[in-house]
């Protein structure tokens, strides 16, 4: 259950009240607009039903839909229809049997009066503190101008803040009949649209308080309405330390000048097959021995496959779950949102006090955005400066797309977001396929800048000493340098 501030009424969607930071101001009016079978009426019913978990009176005006219907699909997905007061005013089965056409008088003329009798009537009966007018603009067709529907609900609107009620009211927009004057006529109002990625919400009006800005993500599941907030980066608590991480590899921690810093993002980089979640592991294995938790998502290789390789390599993986200090999810990134996935991560990192996030790999989250570039370096910039902020150290994986020939330290222009990248290289020397590392950035301090040979064997990674003999080796197809040549090279 939502708790909401002083002052705020919960909306019954903890998501939806973190985006209202608190949720809605009490007695005051909100507007859900969207279209047709995007959730506006579940919502709805989200927030009646926190009324009625708090002791309060909720009221459901229902102007379209057969309130038999409301009920059914509201019970089905777990709302406590019987402790809701409805007040049906939808069209009967009369108004298709019986005659009812007017021939001197506008249908205005002769319904407006007798509903708004029905709904103050209603309204004084139940004397409720919450109330659900679904949908709104149904009046729109009692009325004959909009001079006058605007003129009626704002009315409308008075006479139910008078009775110091909290309300919901939903409006369906359409080319022939915008709601954009309504607008002026509420406290707030919540979007539901759709987004490439998936449904969104957002608020683009709210009196009295700020809101997360933004579009955010939500699902309608057979739970009623689920909301995640784009991520929020927050601030730093504190000035950063710099706590070195070690890899456990004597080598690679030389190139690293010690390792990678705590609350640093770094970009493990390289061609398909190249060792680079290998690598990243290595890290999540020596944090294991301090009693660290890290967790891994997979966005391009199932969990099985993840737990065979690495145990092939000496990576204790099985133990590692066991103790609670790994945990490895799949991610199916066409099912998920990019904010449907940072709220993931925020439980991992908030819920359950994780201390390393690995994202495998980068060109799959961007799945979640649906190919959307300028998208998701916003998000993996937030995710990024989220993790930093929270001290929590990141490691993104980004697959490059030549195995040789021409380098790219990094795909898409992420480079930015790194503290440090280090690449892996695949090597032809002499006919033989061969593997280096190397690092190409590092924010926090000075790093080793030469290239060395990079092996992955059932006794784990193996890294030799500098590649000094090979010249070339960014290309691909490295040259060896013979040393008496060198050596005259350096004399003359």
């Amino acid at each position: 259950m939502s708790t909401p501030l002083p002052g705020r009424v919960s909306t019954g969607v903890a998501g939806l009240d973190e985006i209202l930071s608190g949720g809605l101001v009490s007695e005051r009016s909100y507007m859900v607009r969207g279209q047709a079978g995007s959730g506006k009426t579940i919502l709805s019913f989200h927030f009646l039903q926190q009324g009625v978990d708090e002791g309060e009176t909720a009221l459901f005006i229902n102007l379209e839909e057969d309130v038999r219907d409301l009920k059914a699909n509201a019970a089905a997905l777990g709302f406590d229809t019987d402790a809701i007061e409805f007040l049906d005013l939808s069209p009967s089965a009369d108004v298709f049997v019986e005659d009812e056409s007017y021939e001197v008088f506008e249908p205005a003329e002769v319904e407006r009066d007798p509903l708004t009798e029905e709904i103050v009537e209603g309204v004084t009966a139940v004397d409720p503190d919450r109330v659900v007018v679904d949908p709104l603009t149904q009046l729109r067709f009692l009325l004959s101008d909009d001079y006058q529907f605007r003129k009626q609900v704002v009315g409308f609107m008075r006479f139910l803040k008078d009775r110091e009620a909290t309300v919901l009211f939903t409006v369906q927009n359409t080319a022939s009949l915008p709601t954009d004057d309504l607008e002026f006529i509420t406290d707030g109002t919540i979007r539901l649209d759709a987004a490439e990625y998936g449904k969104t919400v957002s608020v683009p009006k709210f009196r009295g308080s700020p809101t997360q800005s933004g579009d955010h993500a939500y699902r309608v599941t057979d739970a009623g309405v689920e909301v995640y907030p784009a991520l929020q980066p927050g601030q730093r608590d504190g000035d950063a330390e710099f706590e070195q991480i070690s890899s456990g590899i004597p080598e690679v921690d030389e190139l690293l000048h010690g390792g990678i810093e705590r609350g640093t993002v770094t970009i493990v980089s390289g061609p398909t097959g190249v060792g680079k979640t290998t690598l990243s592991t290595q890290f999540m294995k020596e944090a294991a021995g301090r009693g660290e938790r890290s967790v891994i998502y997979l966005f391009e290789e199932n969990r099985g496959t993840f737990l065979a390789r690495s145990r092939a390599v000496n990576i204790p993986v099985d133990e590692m779950l066991e103790r609670g200090t790994l945990q490895v999810n799949e991610v199916e990134a066409l099912e998920q949102s990019p904010q449907e996935f940072a709220r993931m991560v925020r439980d991992e990192v908030e819920e359950r006090d994780a201390d390393i996030v690995m994202i495998d790999g980068i060109s799959g989250y961007r799945l979640t955005l649906r190919g959307d570039e300028d998208m998701m370096l916003q998000q993996m910039h937030a995710l990024g400066r989220y993790l930093k902020n929270t001290g929590v150290t990141g490691i993104f994986i980004d697959e490059t797309r030549n195995v040789t020939g021409e380098f790219q330290a990094t795909m898409g222009n992420i480079s930015y977001l790194a503290d440090n990248i280090v690449f892996l290289r695949h090597l032809e020397v002499e006919g033989e396929l061969r593997k280096a590392i190397g690092v190409l950035k590092k924010r926090t301090s000075d790093f080793e800048r030469t290239i060395r040979e990079f092996k992955i064997t059932e006794h784990g990674i193996s890294v030799g000493e500098p590649m000094s003999q090979l010249r070339g080796i960014l290309s691909g197809t490295p040259e060896v340098v013979d040393r008496e040549s060198k050596r005259d090279d350096c004399d003359s």
